[in-house]
């Protein structure tokens, strides 16, 4: 099988790893890719957004599969394109990659399906803004209703802060307060058959104890010894198959990689979003957990084949990622720094620890920095006690100035 994969983060990274390590996998390329990429697939440089030329570049290289990684692409219609061109596509079309491209169409979904989620006001106007922020009350839950990288939610006590934040977006949607733990459930899906895969938990706060700033993801782990054995059956029940077959009834099937994001709340499951791809820092995490070989699931899922897979098959070892992020993140990132140790950790930490690059770019022999979110330091073992003392003696290794990352990714979890 020959497999084209679309982005250039550590989630492509981890799942261009995953394929590689796959026997069906004959030929592996990624686009526009990074430099940690390079390493296991064939790079080509494309306008990620451009369906048409994704579809051109799949076209030339008589790729069997393409597989759309950040949900840009997504929103924009990319796997629309694809599938014009008669090429398999694993990601959801323009229509239903919605339900991340738009917090209210997300909502709306939620209701039409019965899904458990916060209460809710989508706002365009100030008043508006004033009448919700006033009948929920602190902590101000406030979403950007578009797409916004990961940075478009702010959770604060600060009313003035939550209604600047508000003002800021041209359609809001402001929510109830979701107390407890936070969980990140992906599943594959071909529009009709669901597969879960193992929960995880990531961190988002930029710094250590939750605090500081809302990033992207700052570092995940999975298992979670704390969660309910029955997790994984309850979500399936009560969200993820009512919302696929909510979106099939409403004649917009979602083919892909369905994420939700859960927090345990005092009152049960309650889904705080969706999102319409792989999440990053979690597939690090997951897929390193995952024995099933991936390329068969992805094209049965894209084929809508997906009830001819057997059930998944996992690992028992537990895996951390912690990501290194550059300076002055995730505020506007100092680019260009040359990042050191990679090979070391390849040398001394291999295989139970590992680097997958996210803002990476190779700049002569040099690997230098390229984005906010730099390297994901991935690492294994018999419990989380191990798998986070193997990732954090591989951060160790690295050196790139400046660089910031948290101490405490699954500390709590581990029992330390």
């Amino acid at each position: 099988m020959k497999v084209l994969v679309i982005g250039g983060g550590a989630r492509e990274h981890a799942l261009c790893r995953s394929l590689s390590l796959d026997p069906d996998v004959t030929a592996l390329h990624c686009a526009p890719g990074n430099a940690g990429i390079a390493e296991v697939a064939e790079l080509h440089p494309v306008d990620q957004l451009d369906g048409a030329a994704v579809a051109r570049l799949a076209a030339d290289l008589q790729a069997d599969l393409v597989v759309v990684g950040p949900e840009a692409p997504l929103v924009a219609g990319v796997a629309d394109a694809v599938r014009t061109a008669g090429i398999p596509c694993f990601g959801p079309s323009k229509e239903a990659a919605q339900l991340e491209g738009s917090k209210a169409f997300a909502k709306d979904v939620m209701a039409g399906a019965g899904v458990p989620t916060a209460r809710s006001y989508v706002c365009t106007t100030a008043e508006e803004i004033d009448e919700a922020l006033d009948a929920f009350g602190a902590p101000y839950v406030v979403k950007d209703d578009g797409l916004a990288a990961g940075k478009g939610v702010v959770v604060t006590s600060d009313l003035a802060e939550a209604r600047a934040h508000a003002l800021a977006c041209a359609r809001v949607v402001i929510e109830e307060y979701l107390d407890g733990p936070e969980v990140s459930l992906f599943a594959i899906t071909d529009g009709v058959t669901v597969m879960p895969l193992q929960p995880a938990q990531d961190f988002k706060r930029a710094l250590d104890g939750d605090e500081g700033p809302n990033t992207g993801g700052m570092g995940a782990y999975s298992p979670l010894p704390w969660a309910d054995p029955k997790l994984v059956e309850e979500v399936m029940a009560s969200v993820l198959q009512p919302t696929v077959d909510e979106l099939r009834r409403r004649g917009t099937p979602f083919q892909g990689l369905l994420y939700a994001g859960l927090a345990i709340t005092s009152r049960g499951v309650r889904v705080i979003e969706f999102n319409a791809r792989f999440g990053d820092p979690e597939t690090q995490v997951v897929l390193a957990r995952l024995r099933t070989p991936l390329a068969s699931v992805l094209l049965n899922a894209a084929n809508g084949t997906l009830d001819n897979e057997p059930p998944l098959n996992w690992h028992d070892d537990a895996a951390v990622t912690v990501v290194v992020a550059s300076h002055n993140y995730p505020a506007t990132p100092r680019t260009g720094d040359p990042i050191e140790g990679l090979d070391e950790v390849a040398a001394q930490d291999a295989p139970h620890a590992y680097v997958l690059h996210a803002g990476t770019k190779r700049d002569g022999d040099a690997i230098v920095s390229a984005g906010g979110r730099v390297l994901s330091v991935t690492a294994t073992g018999k419990d989380l006690a191990r798998a986070r003392e193997r990732a954090y003696k591989a951060v160790a290794r690295i050196r790139l100035d400046g660089s910031q990352h948290r101490t405490d990714i699954a500390r709590k979890a581990a029992g330390e």
